[in-house]
């Protein structure tokens, strides 16, 4: 089984930056290899959620996107996330509305 990592967390701008917005760097085993990912800690924190609620770990959400992407996987995580989450906003509106969910 593969491992996730957190390695020392990383400012990407000087002073004054919200939380969830730090930028952090966790090594990853996806595919047999080591790898880096950077991601703020807002997407760290989604990414583990959904991973939690489909009763599976981060290492094993982290792969499936990778099978999935094509780039950059930092990047392919965040569209990963942001899908679901806007997903979630649309059903929550159609249920609110009664309407069939459609996009953002």
């Amino acid at each position: 089984m593969g491992d996730v990592r957190e390695v020392a967390s990383k400012q990407t701008t000087s002073g004054g930056v919200k939380p969830a917005q730090r930028l952090r760097k966790h090594s990853v085993t996806v595919a047999g290899h080591r790898t880096s990912i950077s991601l703020e800690e807002a997407f760290w924190s989604a990414l583990k959620q959904l991973a939690a609620e489909r009763g599976s770990s981060a290492h094993a959400l982290i792969e499936e996107i990778d099978r999935d992407r094509r780039g950059n996987l930092s990047s392919a995580i965040r569209v990963y996330v942001l899908e679901r989450l806007q997903a979630r906003c649309a059903e929550r509106r159609a249920a609110e509305d009664g309407s069939a969910p459609g996009p953002l």
